[in-house]
C-alpha cells in the first residue's frame, strides 16, 4: 500500500503515535496497523486527486479565457482586465459551463457608526415598531463562530423602506463602508435534464457525488 509522502519512520521497528511518542511496532495491534495502512493509502489517493482537480481548474480557466479572446478576435476586439461572468453552451444545448467571479466584501469602521444610529432608532421605536423589524435588524449584526458579520444580511437592511433620517444616515454609512478586499473565480458544469429546459450540476464535490 502507498503511504503519504511526509510519513517518515525515523527509527526502524517503531512508529510515532498521535502524541509524538515512538511505539514499537511489535506492541501495536494488527488492526491498528491495518487501519493506519488504509488511511495512508486513501489519503495518498485523495491528495493525488486534489492535485488533479487543481490542475483541471487552472486549465479550465485558461481554456475559457483563450476561447473568449478567440471569439473577440472575430470582431477585431481586444479584451483586457479581469474576466467577468459568462456561460458557454454546447452546440446541442445539452451542456453548459458557467464561469463566475464573486467579490469578497468586508466593512470598514463606518459600519460601527451605522450600528450606533440603528440602535438609536430601535430604542426610540421600541414601543411602536413591529417585533419582526427588531429581530431582522439584530440578526443582521450577529457574527458567526469566526466573528464575521454576514454581508448579505447587513446589505439587506438597505431594502427596508424606513424614512427616519437617522436610519437613512445609517444606510448611507453602510453603503460607504463596503470594501472589496478580493475576488474569486468559480467554474461550474451542468447537464440538461432530459428534454426539459432545466440543468443539473455535474458535481466535483466528493460529498455530493
Amino acid at each position: 500500500m502507498n503511504t503519504v509522502e511526509n510519513t517518515i519512520q525515523t527509527t526502524p521497528g517503531y512508529r510515532k503515535n498521535a502524541l509524538g511518542h515512538l511505539i514499537p511496532e511489535s506492541k501495536i495491534k494488527p488492526i491498528d496497523l491495518a487501519r493506519d495502512a488504509l488511511v495512508q493509502e486513501l489519503v495518498a489517493k485523495a491528495k493525488t486527486n486534489s492535485e488533479l482537480l487543481a490542475s483541471f481548474k487552472s486549465q479550465t480557466f485558461a481554456d475559457v479565457h483563450a476561447f473568449v479572446q478567440l471569439s473577440a478576435e472575430q470582431y477585431d476586439a481586444q479584451i483586457g482586465g479581469k474576466k467577468g461572468n459568462l456561460t458557454l453552451f454546447s452546440f446541442d444545448g445539452r451542456y453548459k459551463v458557467n464561469v463566475a467571479k464573486a467579490d469578497n466584501i468586508s466593512f470598514d469602521e463606518r459600519l460601527q457608526a451605522a450600528k450606533a444610529l440603528i440602535d438609536e432608532c430601535i430604542a426610540d421605536w421600541s414601543r411602536d415598531s413591529a417585533p419582526e423589524i427588531k429581530v431582522l435588524v439584530q440578526q443582521a449584526f450577529d457574527t458567526d463562530r469566526e466573528g464575521n458579520i454576514s454581508t448579505g444580511r447587513v446589505l439587506g437592511l438597505r431594502r427596508l423602506e424606513i424614512t427616519d433620517e437617522r436610519w437613512q444616515r445609517a444606510m448611507k454609512a453602510i453603503g460607504e463602508s463596503v470594501q472589496v478586499v478580493g475576488s474569486k473565480q468559480y467554474v461550474r458544469f451542468y447537464e440538461r435534464v432530459g428534454d426539459t429546459d432545466q440543468y443539473a450540476p455535474i458535481s466535483l464535490d466528493v460529498a455530493k457525488v
